[in-house]
């Protein structure tokens, strides 16, 4: 006869209400003590829920991360600061100075995505568009060209003009952005197109702000002046 049979009857232990299950492993017990039924109600709910969930914000490409939204509002507010530029001149030395400036440079790149990359790639390895980041161009000789290339437009109507689309600063703040993207040499789809140019002129570095108890110490008077 086998002694060590289960008592078909749960007992109690202690005097606890809840009744204890026959089974035992390692001398650890359990009470018979269901999860409540407003649990699995919560649990299956959860399920449901995450179903639509996981479609919407896997599948919808308008739909930002945390860290797009943002890098968006930081553009954003870039963005109001720009009227504070006033307005910028189409030239060698702007750009420099805007390419030195990692802020405007990603005013720039948020400028670039929103026009350019559907033709030049979203990296500026090119598509539609030559390719932007190695050493060769085709509508251009020099550095100073690339604002004049984007507000005239090229390739007899390839690349549209857009003097009428864009406003003079936002045409130096994407030129800007994409002077700096020479260099990377990302694979590309299309072969090197026009002439190697000589690098571009070393970007200069923004002046530093004065601390704040020398903002009104006024303009710093040169040596021996």
């Amino acid at each position: 006869m086998n002694t060590n049979a289960p008592d078909p009857k749960p007992t109690t232990v202690d005097g606890h209400k809840d009744l204890i299950l026959e089974h035992e492993y390692d001398g650890i017990r359990e009470y018979d003590n269901p999860i409540p039924s407003w649990f699995h109600l919560i649990f299956i709910a959860t399920i449901l829920v995450s179903i639509p969930y996981f479609i919407y914000y896997e599948t919808n490409s308008e739909v930002l991360t945390a860290e797009e939204r943002v890098a968006r509002e930081e553009v954003q507010q870039l963005r109001k600061q720009v009227a504070a530029l006033g307005e910028l001149n189409p030239d060698e030395p702007t750009l420099l100075r805007l390419m030195a400036d990692p802020k405007w440079l990603k005013v720039g790149a948020s400028i670039y995505a929103t026009n350019c990359a559907s033709c030049h790639g979203p990296a500026g390895q090119g598509t539609i568009g030559p390719n932007l980041t190695d050493d060769h161009f085709k509508n251009l000789k020099s550095l100073a060209e690339i604002p004049k290339v984007v507000i005239e437009g090229a390739n007899q109507g390839a690349m549209p003009a857009w003097r009428t689309r864009l406003s003079t600063n936002n045409i130096m703040l994407v030129s800007a952005y994409v002077a700096s993207l020479r260099g990377k040499n990302l694979p590309s789809a299309r072969p090197p197109e026009g002439e190697v140019l000589p690098p571009w002129p070393t970007p200069s570095t923004p002046p530093a702000k004065p601390a704040a108890g020398n903002a009104s110490a006024g303009p710093v008077r040169p040596a021996g002046a």
